[in-house]
């Protein structure tokens, strides 16, 4: 699924609730010296590693600057606009997340989403990219003014149903199948107060410019499928981010923090196999599909000692593999996510598990064919941005935690074994970013990034020591430690947009840091040529209410299948 944490946010996080970050000790044990070279090597030799690299201090340790973040009226009434719509904001966290809609399906959660905006004086228009519950949601004020970007996501996980506000498991849905019994979908990503915080902001800053007078532009993109990385990779390709100035994202966390560190780069990728079908008594001659997605997942995991780096990662699942023991698979689908520190080494690792899954077919004399469903950059990431937006995060301070929401996060913690610390109620100390590059997350917006100066920062969701895509971030999302969380990473993305419109400086910085980190680099999109992004058919009254027509341009409809044929070749796509 989606991203877990961003790697920047992990270092914070891990730095915030007192563990010390990678020493350099540590990183030459953990890579030996002739990895670190060669760690050194690769940046200097892979363009996109080294824009997103950080340069040796060489005047003594960091210190974060103060003073950036400036007190104004506007900002001030950006501010109160957040706290005097305290109900209308978590009222809508908790209705995205009592809907808790799986990605490229968010029907009701873009429909409520977009309302909030338009009464905030936005016009919202549907089907970004060709997507049916992608909208982008425009407000204007005056000529002249930057364009300030901002980003919203909706979509719920499948198998994290659980009860708002319970400190242990226990799902909301239970799917009652007699073979395959599971959970219902849950926000254990906090999607539902992602969306709703960004939406806040860009609000709160279009109120502030019309009471003030400010000349802006503000866009709020609510993106679908974030979870499966596909919403605002294919959006970028289509040029739907061009024209902005700068772009603030945030994400649910078990800190508050922010930095410039970077992501992996990523290429989710679904392998599909075909076989003879048979009857399971009488088997020889039958030839399996499963048999060789089974043996694509071992021998793939061989690939980990010899030719992973500590900066990869491969993880995989069998999401077709057959449907009764008693008939041999003759189709089956093992999906991969590959991630690196950047496309070119993506597709160095990729390009083996192919060929994994060639000799996988081979073995169990099947055919094989694959498909990218997404494939994202590692993000660009901006120190300047992350400096303003930390010194707005300590100046407006940390979410204000209730004693229900610490009482609930020590539950949580005890019923997983973790030590009982409660929430993050801090902010995070701001730091460079690890050294070496280690790996960890991956992220759409990354690809925003390269196009426009981008910041992200984490707000304190979910409990210390806990993690993202899990029934536990689900239980707080919605509930009082969501509560308060919605609001302050609202507070804090509205007040360093605020400084991007009234110190024109700050935002020229950001601007010549992007422009410098972006030398000699040229962005093109990871999706292969010709790529059409997964869909579903929305239900009739949502085309009619949204104003859509069905397939959007571009998209074929029904989809390409799987099938046999007579012809020379056994297989192809119908």
């Amino acid at each position: 699924m989606c991203d877990l944490h961003d790697q920047h946010e992990h270092d914070h996080e891990t730095a915030a609730v007192g563990h010390p970050a990678l020493s350099r000790r540590r990183i030459m044990q953990l890579l030996g010296a002739a990895g670190v070279t060669a760690a050194a090597t690769a940046v200097d030799a892979d363009p996109a590693m080294a824009a997103a690299a950080e340069p040796a201090a060489a005047d003594g340790p960091y210190q974060a600057p103060e003073g950036l973040a400036e007190d104004s009226p506007a900002k001030r009434s950006a501010l109160a606009w957040i706290g005097s719509h305290a109900d209308r904001v978590t009222g809508l966290n908790e209705e995205i997340w009592e809907l808790a809609e799986l990605s490229l399906r968010e029907w009701k959660s873009s429909l409520a989403q977009a309302d909030f905006l338009r009464k905030a004086g936005f016009q919202v228009e549907f089907g970004t990219a060709g997507f049916p519950t992608a909208f982008t949601a425009t407000f204007r004020h005056g000529s002249g003014g930057p364009a300030i970007g901002f980003s919203g996501e909706y979509d719920a996980l499948p198998g994290l149903s659980q009860k708002k506000g319970v400190g242990r498991h226990d799902p909301l849905e239970y799917v009652h199948d007699p073979y395959a019994p599971t959970y219902g979908p849950g926000h254990g990503c906090g999607h539902s107060a992602l969306g709703t915080a960004a939406a806040a902001a860009a609000a709160a800053v279009a109120q502030a410019a019309q009471r003030h007078d400010l000349p802006v532009t503000v866009k709020f993109f609510g993106s679908t499928a974030e979870e499966t990385l596909v919403g605002k990779t294919y959006a970028v390709s289509k040029g739907v981010y061009d024209g902005l100035d700068a772009f603030l994202d945030w994400h649910p966390s078990t800190a508050n923090a922010t930095g410039w560190g970077s992501t992996t780069a990523m290429t989710a990728v679904t392998f599909t196999f075909l076989g003879v079908a048979g009857h399971g008594g009488t088997p020889l001659g039958n030839k399996s599909a499963l048999d060789a997605a089974v043996m694509m997942a071992t021998m793939s995991e061989f690939l980990r000692e010899e030719n992973l780096a500590p900066s990869g990662r491969l993880h995989w699942v069998i999401n077709n593999g057959g449907d009764i023991p008693n008939v041999t698979p003759e189709i089956a689908e093992i999906s991969y996510y590959v991630r690196e520190g950047s496309p070119a080494r993506v597709q160095v690792l990729l390009d083996k598990v192919i060929a994994v899954s060639e000799a996988a077919a081979k073995a169990a004399q099947t055919k094989v064919s694959h498909r990218i469903t997404a494939a994202c950059w590692n993000q660009l990431p901006s120190r300047s941005f992350a400096e303003l937006l930390h010194d707005n995060m300590r100046q407006i301070g940390p979410p204000e935690f209730t004693g229900e929401a610490q009482e609930l996060a020590k539950e949580l913690q005890k019923s997983l074994g973790l030590p009982e610390k409660g929430l993050h109620a801090e902010i995070g100390e701001l730091k460079p970013p690890n050294p070496v590059f280690m790996g960890g997350g991956s992220t759409d917006v990354a690809d925003i990034s390269w196009n426009v100066p981008t910041v992200s920062m984490g707000a304190a969701l979910a409990p210390i020591g806990t993690k993202m895509h899990t029934w536990s971030t689900a239980a707080c999302a919605a509930a009082a430690p969501g509560r308060a969380a919605v609001l302050a990473a609202a507070k804090y993305l509205a007040a360093t947009a605020v400084d991007l419109v009234t110190q024109p400086e700050r935002l020229r910085a950001v601007k010549e840091e992007f422009a410098e980190r972006t030398e000699g680099v040229s962005w093109k999109t990871a999706l292969p040529e010709g790529y059409e992004p997964p869909m579903y058919e929305p239900p009739a009254w949502f085309l009619k209410e949204t104003g859509q027509k069905w397939p959007p341009a571009g998209i074929t409809w029904p989809p390409r299948r799987w099938c046999h044929r007579s012809g020379s070749r056994p297989w192809d796509l119908s």
